[in-house]
């Protein structure tokens, strides 16, 4: 018997980039092909979509295994008052994908996301005569790419990118590191109630400025069981030199989670659990 799904069929799910990027990939695999994906330009497009009509839900990326956390969505999740149900961990697979009749031979320029670009450094050293294109996302620059029809050029992106802008891969895999992959959240707004098997929760708190705060803080966790998978804090905005901090952690149930989160309360001057969720497989 398999699974329900997370949304009903239809929904509409916004995520960040050209229709063929890595998120909205992300999006399907999570939730499947039944939802409707809604491209989104920027972030704050992106958090202002359930909010404009334009989706149900979101997907957004929260961390990238070698980049590190995507910090404006961690501001803006904090704003938006939406709560994560659900994770998933895409694996980044760069593809050199031109237009049909393209060679690797003939190409002068590639056309991708700075990151990923930087993410492909032996290919580039491989074939030093490439210029390198700087492009708004991975999508957009094939999707340029394949409207100009310029056989010079190509661009980095997914496999589902060279699909949807039926271009051709002339190199595939071609990331530096194979252990490449980006964490997202699935965000609804309100509160939602937990699903089966929910044991990891991302939680937001400041503390006051006096020794061992953050000690105090975190004795809660190891009192109840619980992991601490990761912690780092960011500056808040419109208060200088003061700083809120993000924690994912994770317990054998989500009723130990949420007696850490109550202990926590105490310890701290604010608490906003943003989620508690099912742990994503870890590839």
């Amino acid at each position: 018997m398999s699974a329900a799904p997370l949304l009903p069929a239809g929904s509409r799910v916004a995520f960040q980039g050209e229709p063929g990027a890595f998120s909205e990939e992300a999006a399907l695999r999570l939730l499947g092909p039944a939802i409707l994906t809604v491209p989104r330009p920027t972030f704050e497009a992106l958090f202002s979509a359930i909010g404009d009509g334009a989706a149900d839900a979101l997907l957004a990326p929260v961390e990238n295994s070698l980049a590190g956390s995507v910090v404006r969505v961690y501001d803006l999740l904090v704003e938006s008052g939406l709560t994560i149900v659900a994770e998933t961990i895409l694996p980044i697979e760069m593809q050199l994908i031109a237009c049909p009749g393209a060679t690797l031979d003939g190409l002068r320029s590639v056309a991708s996301h700075p990151m990923a670009l930087a993410q492909c450094e032996r290919f580039f050293a491989a074939h030093p005569g490439l210029r390198r294109v700087p492009a708004e996302d991975t999508a957009g620059g094939v999707r340029e790419v394949l409207a100009r029809g310029d056989k010079t050029c190509a661009g980095i992106a997914s496999r589902r990118a060279a699909e949807h802008y039926r271009g051709v891969i002339l190199a595939a895999g071609i990331q530096d590191n194979a252990e490449n992959f980006t964490r997202f959240f699935l965000l609804l707004p309100g509160a939602v109630r937990p699903l089966p098997g929910a044991n990891k929760m991302t939680i937001a708190m400041r503390l006051a400025h006096r020794p061992g705060a953050l000690v105090d803080s975190l004795e809660p966790f190891a009192r109840h069981g619980v992991n601490l998978q990761k912690i780092e804090s960011r500056p808040i905005h419109g208060r200088p030199w003061e700083y809120q901090f993000f924690l994912d952690v994770e317990a054998e149930s989500p009723e130990r989670l949420e007696a850490a989160a109550a202990d926590l309360r105490r310890a701290a001057i604010d608490v906003r659990v943003l989620g508690l969720y099912p742990a994503a497989h870890r590839p």
